[in-house]
């Protein structure tokens, strides 16, 4: 059946007009009093890029946005509260692997959705992971580790940010490839985390580089590997672990910014526009390339498909380790 052409040409003027209303809209649009950045973590770079892009924010928008610590259940606490909130961009996430992925599986409940109780604004940036230990130990690199842990391995434990994240599923990915076993010991945040390894409670973690590479390069900690599919370029001669004899190994940290599920696409346009510009300024960008981070910067939708993929990812990892919160 063929549409007449009068009616062709007034359906495309009408999706003009709604396109055009949607972008004036956003345009617009502007928070009506200060804005809550809620990071579900405490001492971690998610709290470094809340705090490094909020005073951008406040000059966008004329409002301040005030950045909250609210740790807790692998970031499901600060997460759920967000997810809860009113949906009308006076409530902002900063989210990452744990919450919106991984516990997804890990969790057999969970106090929210993040596919239907959390709008993706965009997905910031994306890190490979340093694997570290304390240079008392001994361990030389990979596969000394692995010999050792595998020799005496109620001798050895790791630390991670947070049960559920990224910083503990990739060890445990690691166990399972290597065949090794060590106690895992949670804690809120990379801050406690890292102290306990630098002080020798823990042997080993994986952290994202701007946690630990101030104390590698001191040489209180050693660098062993990366969990990315190439080397860094600052530190190139530091070989990846699927160069280590982890075939395929590779695992990925990521941070992005969500809203409340239900907030209208002119908010989440304008908030994805101004993140993709603050991204973009050179101040900004150097100071996450000096934390070995990749600026993404794209729109919602890529962002809902990467959570959607890394869901899958995460949880083969959880199912196939046997992986459990404790």
């Amino acid at each position: 059946m063929r549409i007449p052409k009068t009616l062709a040409l007034a359906v495309l003027a009408a999706a003009c007009a709604s396109s055009a209303w949607a972008a004036d809209a956003a345009a617009d649009w502007k928070p009506s009093r200060p804005v809550r950045i809620i990071v579900p973590i405490v001492g971690s770079t998610n709290d470094v890029l809340a705090r490094l892009v909020a005073p951008k924010l406040q000059e966008a928008f004329g409002q301040p946005f005030v950045v909250e610590n609210k740790g807790g259940a692998g970031g499901n606490i600060g997460a759920a509260e967000v997810a809860r909130a009113a949906p009308d961009g006076q409530t902002l996430l900063v989210g990452y692997n744990g919450p919106l992925a991984i516990n997804v599986t890990l969790f057999d409940k969970m106090p929210f959705d993040p596919r239907k109780d959390l709008a993706p604004i965009v997905l910031a940036v994306k890190s490979p992971q340093y694997l570290v230990v304390n240079p008392s130990t001994g361990i030389r690199d990979v596969r000394d580790f692995i010999a050792k842990a595998k020799a005496n391995p109620a001798r050895y434990s790791y630390g991670s940010v947070s049960m559920g994240s990224a910083s503990h599923l990739t060890m445990e990915m690691m166990k399972s490839a290597a065949d090794f076993r060590m106690t895992h010991v949670p804690y809120r945040g990379a801050g406690p985390a890292v102290a306990d390894l630098l002080a020798g409670n823990v042997q080993a973690g994986f952290f994202v580089p701007g946690n630990v590479q101030g104390f590698v390069k001191e040489g209180r900690l050693k660098l062993l590997a990366t969990s990315g599919a190439k080397r860094f370029p600052s530190t190139p001669d530091v070989p990846t672990l699927a160069e280590s004899g982890l075939k395929d190994f590779e695992a990925t940290s990521w941070i992005g910014f969500l809203a409340p599920g239900g907030t209208p696409p002119n908010i989440i346009k304008r908030y994805n526009e101004e993140f993709v510009r603050i991204l973009a300024m050179p101040d900004i960008k150097a100071r996450l390339e000096e934390m070995e981070f990749e600026v993404v910067a794209g729109s919602p939708q890529d962002f809902s498909r990467w959570i959607d993929t890394e869901i899958n990812r995460w949880g083969k990892v959880i199912k196939d380790t046997g992986a459990k919160v404790d």
